[in-house]
C-alpha cells in the first residue's frame, strides 16, 4: 500500500480510532473512579550513631537490617493493633506495611497502605515510636559513647496510592487507540477484495482506466 491509501483509509475512518478512544478511556475513568482509593503513608527515619568514626558508622549501618526485621514483625503489628484498636489481624496489616532500608544515609523507610489517610498516619507514627522506644531500651544498656538513637525526619505524609485514574485514563485512551488501528485494518482486510473505485481497478489489474459509466 502506499503512503495515499493510508491516509485515504485515517480520512475513511479515522473516526474509528477517536470513538475507541474515547470508549476505553471512559470505561477505565469509571473503573477507576468506582474503586476505593487506597493511600499510602510514608514515614522517614534516622539512624545516628553517638560517635562518627568509620567503626560505629559500619556497626550503625549493619544495624538497619536488624531494624527492619524487628519491625517487619507480628509482634510489633499486634503491639500497633492494640495501641489504635484496630480490628485486623497482624498478618492483614503486615500486608499493607513495607519497610525497607538506606544504608548510605541511614534511613529507615516506613510504608503504610490504608483506605483512610489519617489512619495510615496513625499506623505509620505508631510503628516508628515502637522502633525509637525500643531502641532507648538499648541505649540504656549501653555507654554513653556507644549509642546509637532514632529520630524521625518528618512526620508521616499520606498520599493517595491508586487508583491513578488519570494515568489509568490515559492509558486507556492509547490502548483504544492501538485497538482502533486494528480495527481499522481487519476491515480493511475483509474488504480487501471489493473493489469501489477507478484507483482499485488499477491497483489490482494493473492496467489504467480510460472510462467509466455513470450509475444513472
Amino acid at each position: 500500500m502506499e503512503l495515499s491509501d493510508y491516509l485515504r483509509i485515517l480520512r475513511q475512518r479515522g473516526w474509528v480510532i477517536i470513538l475507541v478512544a474515547l470508549l476505553t478511556a471512559a470505561a477505565t475513568f469509571g473503573f477507576s473512579k468506582v474503586q476505593t482509593p487506597v493511600y499510602e503513608s510514608t514515614l522517614r527515619m534516622l539512624v545516628r550513631p553517638s560517635r562518627t568514626d568509620f567503626g560505629q558508622s559500619q556497626a550503625a549501618k549493619e544495624l538497619l537490617a536488624s531494624y527492619v526485621a524487628w519491625l517487619n514483625s507480628r509482634y510489633r503489628a499486634q503491639d500497633v493493633i492494640n495501641t489504635l484498636q484496630l480490628d485486623m489481624t497482624p498478618g492483614a496489616l503486615l500486608s499493607d506495611v513495607k519497610v525497607a532500608a538506606e544504608n548510605n544515609s541511614f534511613v529507615i523507610q516506613l510504608a503504610v497502605e490504608n483506605s483512610d489517610p489519617d489512619l495510615a498516619n496513625d499506623i505509620a507514627r505508631t510503628w516508628g515510636e515502637r522502633l525509637m522506644q525500643w531502641q532507648t531500651e538499648e541505649n540504656d544498656k549501653n555507654r554513653q559513647e556507644d549509642r546509637i538513637t532514632i529520630e524521625f525526619i518528618d512526620d508521616p505524609q499520606a498520599a493517595l496510592a491508586r487508583p491513578k485514574w488519570k494515568i489509568n485514563t490515559s492509558a486507556g485512551a492509547v490502548f483504544g487507540a492501538l485497538l482502533g488501528v486494528i480495527v481499522i485494518f481487519v476491515l480493511e482486510w475483509i474488504e480487501s477484495g471489493v473493489v469501489r473505485r477507478s484507483e482499485d481497478v488499477e491497483r489490482y489489474l494493473d492496467i489504467p482506466v480510460i472510462g467509466s459509466i455513470p450509475n444513472n
